[in-house]
């Protein structure tokens, strides 16, 4: 059943506008009568059927609340340095179904793609369409934020949290060969945590050495050489194992 998501809080009757709107009445072809599943932004969810069409809006009106959180116990975000455009847009996408709350696309210094001010806006918002279209897919029950590009250096000079909550940051990095993720989250009762995985050409030493003075406790993903792509869902698939809800 398809999913949206209502910028609002759910009532018995709602309406449906802009780009979700035309996606009903001029894609899916909806008539009154069909349902859908409708995720408010208090991640309440409920099944709606469809009333009423005008030019501009759906009207519906509520048929069942339903108790269908899927978002998982821990906060996971992912910085993920720029890649390829078809592997950034795959990045996204995976990332979004293994449950993270946020993606900052970095910008290191082996990154094989260069965006300019416009472009970077561009990318940003077709990150963040493929984004909202994985959640409504795989069926989360918040949308994911994906920011604006930023260098490496500006990422890691503020705070990707604003309060006091316990958190990690694991940096997984190709040259480190003792501490695995799956080691270092054994040893932590945190529920929140920061991914980040470089590009193609991996760090430099300088930007390695900047990490971990910045907080990011180096790790690593096992022996073999991994594409960006690979350790992205890897890393982030065994968080989730670990202490998310993955396999549960």
């Amino acid at each position: 059943m398809r999913r949206l998501f209502y910028k609002g809080i759910l009532a018995d009757t709602i309406e449906i506008r802009g780009a979700d709107a035309h996606h009903l009445m001029h894609v899916m072809r909806a008539k009154p009568g069909q349902e859908v599943i409708v995720v408010d932004d208090e991640n309440q969810v409920a099944r709606m059927e469809m009333t009423r069409f005008t030019s501009d809006a759906v009207t519906m009106e509520l048929v069942e609340r339903l108790d269908a959180d899927t978002e998982s116990p821990i906060q996971l975000g992912l910085a993920m340095c720029l890649l390829k455009a078809d592997k950034m847009d795959f990045v996204v996408q995976k990332a979004v179904e293994l449950g993270v709350n946020c993606i900052v696309p970095v910008a290191s210094h082996n990154c094989v793609v260069r965006y300019d001010a416009k472009k970077a806006k561009q990318r940003q918002q077709r990150w963040q369409k493929i984004a909202d279209e994985a959640a409504k897919q795989c069926g989360r029950t918040a949308l994911v934020k994906v920011m604006p590009i930023e260098s490496l250096k500006d990422f890691l000079c503020h705070a990707w949290y604003e309060d006091d909550m316990d958190s990690e940051f694991l940096f997984c990095y190709e040259n480190e060969e003792n501490v695995s993720v799956r080691d270092c989250l054994q040893r932590t009762t945190s529920e929140r945590y920061m991914l980040l995985i470089g590009p193609e050409g991996g760090f430099t030493l300088e930007e390695a050495e900047a990490v971990v003075k910045a907080g990011g406790q180096s790790v690593t993903l096992g022996p073999r050489i991994l594409r960006a792509e690979t350790a992205a869902v890897a890393g982030l698939s065994i968080v989730q194992y670990e202490k998310g809800d993955l396999g549960s």
